[in-house]
């Protein structure tokens, strides 16, 4: 009975070969983690997102890791944190805010990103410690303890990446200054009134790209060509008003606004707007390149003139190149009419007819700039009449020098002041005197500079070899007047800053 039993309990249980485990044993966990991927345009297939997972899955699987999310930033570029919102993500709501994984896994370093700036790069892995988490370059393992030199490892592989970038720029740069030189269109978008035309190997014309189009063989080239016919229209408009009608930027703008003719950026037109395409000489059929400068990330600036990349006759102008040297020529006149050696030549021309200098006698002249312009150039009206004596005030100037250091052990000049004694700075500034009806003034402008201890004026009297009058001590930390003019009858401002003599230089050294 027992034995019968036992093998009715026996045929009850399955065969071995029949045996499952309802709960097989899962593979211990080590450790947990987030892995980041980035791949940009310029990386090409061999750094792709894919390949990147191929290659840090398995490292972690095989050390015990779990992956519990990835973050990936196709098409990003690895200068700067910005612009990579899966990057961002990671930071901001994973690393600051979860505890639930220790690694943050990268194939390298240049996946983590290409920073100039090797502390930024540096400064995001110390964020990730700062919360409790560790980045982890896969191709570089597990950093051990002991090892001194792996955060050498790491800076050097930082400064490979950096270094990459800045190689590669470098590269693309010389590339499109080649392709410029040679008269075709080295990338971008195209000016108001161009379109991009496509060219073959033998370089004839294949198609025009439309925005966001791009050429798909090597050896092809890009230039431009007349775009649409209402641009280019108004192009022409802009060019015949301005060098050959006459008219300024303002009334060409207000003229295509009234004709409800919208701005190259699609809204209204502006003096800065008209003037901008009046000189640019792509419209004449020169391909102009690297006018701007704008790598690895950097804030856009303009380059000098001469670092431009000219090419004449490169393409079909939309503007006849007479009627653009004509507009050219009409710019350089005017800017001529801007520059501080003719408006004071001027001012002088006025000071010789009339003895005096006005704000009302400068508005009223034909062929002088405004008072503003003097204001914009040299500060004042008062400022620009004592340029015109700049031989006189230099010599006085020199002599007030010679004065000092014949009274104090040492004087050193320093830029354009004296330092004496090691002890006080001075500006010397002489002031001719200035005709104010039947009176005169002195014009003195105390230097506002920290480095500056006293401005000492210097009023001069008329003539061809005018005398020194006196001296006027003005202290930066006393004087908050930007400017002063100096009368005869200023009784309190000669009571308090007057002197006979440079006595007051002695008795600041005492």
């Amino acid at each position: 009975m027992a034995i019968h039993e036992h093998f009715n309990g026996c045929n009850k249980m399955k065969n071995w070969w029949e045996h499952r485990d309802p709960t097989p044993q899962q593979p211990k966990v080590a450790w947990r983690a987030v892995a980041y991927y980035r791949h940009s345009a310029q990386d090409r297939q061999e750094n792709s997102i894919a390949i990147q997972q191929d290659q840090v899955r398995p490292w972690a699987e095989s050390r015990g890791g779990e992956i519990i999310h990835e973050f990936m930033d196709p098409g990003k570029s690895g200068l700067t944190a910005e612009g990579r919102p899966s990057f961002q993500d990671m930071m901001e709501n994973w690393v600051k805010k979860r505890t639930d994984f220790k690694y943050i896994l990268c194939l390298d370093v240049s996946r983590w990103g290409r920073f100039q700036d090797l502390d930024l790069s540096a400064q995001y892995s110390a964020e990730c410690r700062k919360y409790g988490k560790e980045v982890i370059y896969t191709k570089l393992g597990m950093p051990r303890e002991d090892d001194p030199l792996y955060p050498v490892y790491i800076q050097f592989e930082r400064l490979r990446a950096a270094e990459y970038s800045r190689e590669l720029s470098d590269k693309v740069f010389r590339g499109c200054v080649k392709i410029a030189q040679q008269g075709y269109w080295a990338g971008g978008k195209p000016r108001y009134g161009f379109r991009r035309l496509l060219l073959n190997e033998a370089r004839q014309p294949v198609q025009i790209l439309q925005p966001g189009e791009r050429k798909s063989i090597q050896n092809q080239r890009v230039t431009l060509a007349p775009g649409d016919e209402r641009e280019v229209a108004v192009v022409r408009r802009l060019f015949h008003e301005f060098a050959e009608g006459g008219r300024h930027e303002h009334a060409i703008a207000e003229g295509l606004n009234h004709d409800g003719i919208p701005s190259p950026g699609g809204g209204a037109w502006d003096a800065a707007k008209v003037r901008d395409i009046l000189t640019d000489e792509r419209y004449a059929g020169t391909m102009v390149y690297n006018r701007t400068t704008q790598k690895l990330k950097t804030p856009t600036r303009r380059n000098p003139k001469d670092q431009w990349i000219r090419t004449p006759e490169s393409f079909e102008p939309l503007i006849d190149p007479r009627i653009f040297a004509e507009t050219q020529r009409i710019f350089a006149e005017r800017a001529r009419f801007y520059t501080p050696e003719y408006m004071l030549e001027k001012l002088n021309s006025l000071f010789k007819m009339h003895g005096v200098v006005r704000s009302s006698l400068v508005r009223s002249a034909t062929d002088m700039p405004s008072p503003s312009t003097f204001l914009k150039h040299f500060g004042s009206m008062d400022a620009a009449f004592q340029q015109l004596f700049h031989e006189v005030r230099t010599a006085a100037g020199s002599q007030v020098s010679e004065h000092i250091e014949a009274l104090v052990n040492q004087v050193v000049v320093y830029e354009d002041f004296l330092v004496i004694d090691e002890k006080l700075t001075v500006l010397v500034q002489p002031s001719v005197p200035m005709p104010y009806g039947f009176a005169h003034y002195w014009f003195f402008r105390p230097d506002r500079r920290e480095v500056i201890d006293i401005t000492l004026g210097v009023p001069l009297s008329e003539g061809a070899q005018p005398r020194i009058l006196g001296y006027l001590a003005l202290p930066r930390l006393l004087v908050p007047d930007h400017w002063i003019r100096l009368f005869s009858t200023s009784n309190s401002r000669l009571e308090m800053y007057g002197h006979n003599g440079l006595d007051i230089l002695g008795q600041l050294l005492s």
